[in-house]
């Protein structure tokens, strides 16, 4: 038996849904698009939402949106996957990097602060694990200092902070459809915001910068006109996969809350074993569980073990500053001891819907066995 750290949830209506496309008219930016957009967007709240590839693409044109350029630095937290620093590389800025809070694991507000030059142009907050972060605070000393702020919701798509869907609340919030996240297109993701003109940006940046929108163009030869606005990029996203998110959006409330059971059982199962600790859960918010992190002393060690037991475990995640490109690009000096100390212990258990009890209390078995003391 092996048990992964995530896995994705197919039904027949899934496929179905997939195979009526393949039997449509239309495969790639089709109505399919339209449709999933409009359901992400009214499920989380906001105005707009623009399909794209993927939650790298996402977080790279939030970045166009912003007009972030060379010159500019864009703040975030380094334990994250490297999409969320490697935005701003694409649009030639400086990433800096801010500590966790030890507690919420999720960007420190004051460190982030502390990290404000005038070259700030953004901030890219990440919902580590399905927390969100505090974003009323972030959203508070982006005013102050006139930054905006993009979401990276890859991990808490239907997550709550303080009444609201992550999503609905930052001036941008990216999604990833990626497998293991809560919901798949394959590959794929989102971004979701309130402002139309940030809106109109991101519809160019997916398209090559090209539109056929007469209230956009300088000049208008026909109805077969179009006109290239911006150096944009091929980041659509077809109607197979927007088929397949649709879909799974029917049953994305099923899917968290089947995760908030599994994690709710973790807890009482992990709470009282010395040598293990459980994830601190933030007042105000209800996590989405993307991941469930626990903290080991001997990391190395469990972790070893608990793969030879046939447990997908993983580690999320290495500080972005620590890989060899950004260690040869400037950032071999950089030191967030929080986020140093937090890297040394953590370790990622298996946490998806199809997650049967009798799995994990295998894994609870395991984890107690190698980490308790």
């Amino acid at each position: 038996m092996y048990i992964p750290y995530g896995k994705q949830s197919i039904s027949e209506e899934d496929i179905q849904a997939v195979v009526d496309v393949l039997r449509s008219d239309y495969i790639t930016t089709g109505p399919k698009v339209e449709e999933f957009e409009k359901k992400v967007a009214d499920y989380v709240g906001a105005k707009y939402a623009v399909a794209i590839a993927n939650g790298t693409a996402a977080l790279h044109g939030a970045c166009f949106a912003v007009g972030i350029k060379e010159g500019d630095e864009v703040i975030t937290t380094p334990i994250t996957f490297a999409a969320s620093a490697n935005c701003a590389l694409y649009c030639g800025a400086k990433p800096v990097f801010a500590d966790i809070n030890p507690d919420t694991y999720n960007i420190d507000v004051c460190d982030l602060e502390r990290k404000i030059t005038d070259k700030t142009k953004a901030i890219v907050a990440v919902d580590y694990t399905g927390q969100p972060c505090e974003l009323d605070e972030i959203r508070k000393v982006a005013e102050k200092y006139n930054l905006t702020v993009i979401e990276d919701g890859a991990h808490a798509l239907g997550a709550d902070y303080r009444g609201k869907k992550v999503g609905s609340i930052s001036h941008m919030t990216t999604f990833s459809f990626h497998p293991v996240k809560h919901i798949t297109t394959g590959e794929g993701g989102m971004i979701t915001t309130d402002d139309e003109s940030l809106y109109k940006r991101l519809l160019l940046f997916r398209s090559h910068g090209i539109t056929r929108d007469n209230a956009m163009m300088t000049r208008n030869e026909g109805d077969w006109y179009y006109q290239q606005l911006a150096l944009g990029y091929n980041y659509r996203i077809t109607d197979i996969q927007c088929a397949l998110g649709i879909s799974q959006m029917n049953r994305l409330d099923a899917f968290i809350e089947r995760r908030r059971k599994l994690v709710s059982r973790y807890n009482s199962a992990f709470k009282n074993v010395k040598g293990v600790k459980i994830p601190y859960m933030q007042e105000g918010c209800n996590s989405s569980w993307h991941l469930y992190v626990i903290q080991v002393e001997d990391r190395k060690d469990v972790f070893c073990k608990l793969r030879s037991a046939g447990i997908g475990v993983n580690v999320h995640y290495i500080p972005v500053y620590k890989h060899p490109y950004y260690e040869k690009n400037g950032y071999d000096k950089v030191v967030c001891t929080n986020a140093e100390e937090f890297y040394k212990h953590i370790i990622s258990l298996p946490l998806y819907p199809d997650l049967t009890e009798e799995m994990q209390d295998y894994v609870i078995d395991k984890v107690i066995q190698f980490a308790g003391r």
